[in-house]
């Protein structure tokens, strides 16, 4: 068996380098500063319900059945998962709106006929460049170990296929190319909110990002018990193959000796030695130093201005009335470009899109009609939670408007509204050194995915995982980020056996004198 691992924080992407190394032999322990596994994927109590408050969209199912058959096991031996037929529902002011289905060609339809001939052929060409964009950045890159630009990704792809490299359009802005595709602003809009999938202003997000559309329209899932049992799954798998996992462990040092990560130390001075750190939390956080000045040098700092987008987050149980809610579904603004303005100069927006996921539509049992049901609802915001203290009247309104762009598409919320409101200082407070950032460096600019932080630190031994690290943010990004660091784990270990046998067939462990003063 491998030394010990030690794994900070039990986000999904924790989870699944845990589940991963566990699986494979290794001895790991998982600490968690909170009382739950999940990170971003926690459930909060309203009004006797309990409701997701993280991630919602499950897409990229193969991501952890890949986990789960690591453990010889099957994803659904643990969770309730059924693909969902209705993607997600938009909405504007004009009475109007638009599904997008499983079925490519339903979508394609419904876009006809929302839109007319030619917005149906905009949506072929569309959908046709995003999966291309897709397929040459799935393999180089987004299930692969961080690579800068260009000549290391282009030899990725192959170096005979220059015309990849161009394909996937890093120099144009998301909201310029989709102007391409379609005429019908409506439609513009509601493609344009892709960019916010990774907290990122399609207008100033490169079109590359299109492929998350693709991604989407590849399936999304529907989980029994939301995002929250896709944790504990993860972290059933990994305790039944040998993780260790406490909660309330926070950790608050990483001790570093000749340049290696060496243990972490606990708020309560408890010391846990380690081969291998996976620091499964928001780069900045060691950045910042919460993790002791040592470990601040693993990365590099982030400044506030290149943060992702936070968000005001409403959990409700509550009554609705007009509009005919899905699981998924956002209702937009009127003015877009506005709306990213007023996030830009630090504020929230004053008439923004809302998304609204309402967790027991496409359930098995359904929503009894007039029932109250469990609703997160997400208005983008600032990360400025470590800057600026939301007021209980500055919450007040944001309340305000939120129900007004519901009404504006009309879906009605009972008054008073049941709920619990979560604001970028909220997000701060679980996840420090963030500002609230809920997907960590915002994807503005050609160079931004390759400025991501990657799997390995400037400190040997100490790794890093999670939505902010290399692939990308969400769900399944998290997840793969996590494999990626179980497997550079995996290799730097196995190198380091080699470098030092501890042990010698038929005789005494003894180290050479050429390695004693090297450990």
């Amino acid at each position: 068996m491998a030394g010990r691992t030690v794994i900070i924080g039990a986000g999904m992407g924790g989870l699944a380098c845990a589940a991963r190394l566990a699986c494979a032999g290794h001895d790991v322990t998982l600490l968690e500063k909170e009382a739950w596994a999940g990170g971003k994927a926690r459930q909060v109590a309203v009004d006797g319900a309990a409701i997701d408050a993280g991630p919602t969209v499950f897409t990229m199912r193969d991501v952890f059945d890949d986990i789960f058959r690591a453990g010889g096991s099957e994803l659904d031996d643990y969770v309730s998962v059924r693909p969902a037929q209705v993607l997600a529902r938009h909405a504007w002011d004009d009475d109007s709106h638009l599904d997008l289905h499983a079925d490519p060609r339903q979508s394609e339809e419904a876009i006809g006929a929302f839109a007319g001939a030619d917005a149906a052929r905009g949506y072929r060409a569309f959908r046709t460049e995003a999966a291309r964009i897709h397929g040459i950045l799935e393999n180089s890159m987004l299930r692969a170990g961080k690579v800068s630009w260009p000549l290391p990704l282009m030899w990725r792809i192959g170096l005979w296929r220059v015309g990849d490299l161009l394909a996937i359009r890093p120099y144009e802005s998301m909201w310029k190319v989709l102007g391409e595709h379609f005429a019908d602003q409506r439609l513009r809009q509601l493609f344009a909110r892709y960019s916010t999938y990774c907290g990122s202003s399609p207008f100033a997000t490169p079109a590359t990002l299109m492929l998350v559309a693709h991604v989407e329209a590849q399936g999304v899932w529907l989980i029994d018990g939301g995002m929250s049992a896709m944790a504990d799954a993860l972290r059933r798998l990994a305790q039944e193959n040998g993780a260790t996992i406490r909660f309330g462990a926070k950790v608050r040092d990483i001790e570093v000796s000749r340049g290696r990560a060496q243990a972490v130390v606990l708020d309560n001075g408890e010391r846990i030695a380690a081969q291998a750190i996976v620091a499964n939390c928001d780069p900045a956080a060691l950045a910042d130093g919460r993790f002791g000045q040592s470990a601040s040098r693993a990365v590099a700092s982030l400044k506030p201005r290149n943060r992702s987008l936070s968000a005001m987050v409403w959990l409700a149980h509550a009554r609705t009335t007009g509009f005919p809610l899905s699981r998924h579904n956002v209702l937009f603004s009127p003015d877009y470009p506005r709306e990213f303005a007023d996030i830009s100069a630090g504020r929230p927006p004053g008439d923004p899109s809302v998304y609204v996921c309402a967790q027991d539509r496409d359930a098995e049992d359904g929503t009894p009609p007039g029932a109250r049901e469990r609703l997160q609802i997400i208005v983008n915001a600032p990360a400025n939670g470590d800057t600026h203290t939301y007021t209980r009247q500055e919450m007040d309104q944001c309340t305000e408007v939120m129900r007004h762009s519901c009404a504006r598409a009309g879906l009605i919320l009972e008054d008073p509204l049941p709920h619990a409101l979560a604001s970028p200082n909220t997000f701060e407070g679980l996840f420090p050194s963030t500002g609230g950032a809920l997907y960590g460096r915002a994807s503005h600019g050609w160079a931004a995915s390759f400025l991501r932080q990657g799997t390995k630190t400037r400190i040997a031994g100490l790794y890093c995982a999670g939505g902010s690290t290399h692939p990308g943010a969400g769900v399944p990004m998290a997840a793969l980020s996590g494999g990626l660091a179980a497997a550079q784990v995996t290799r730097d270990l196995a190198s380091m056996r080699r470098l030092h046998p501890v042990a010698m067939p038929g005789g005494m462990s003894m180290r050479s004198a050429k390695t004693e003063g090297t450990a």
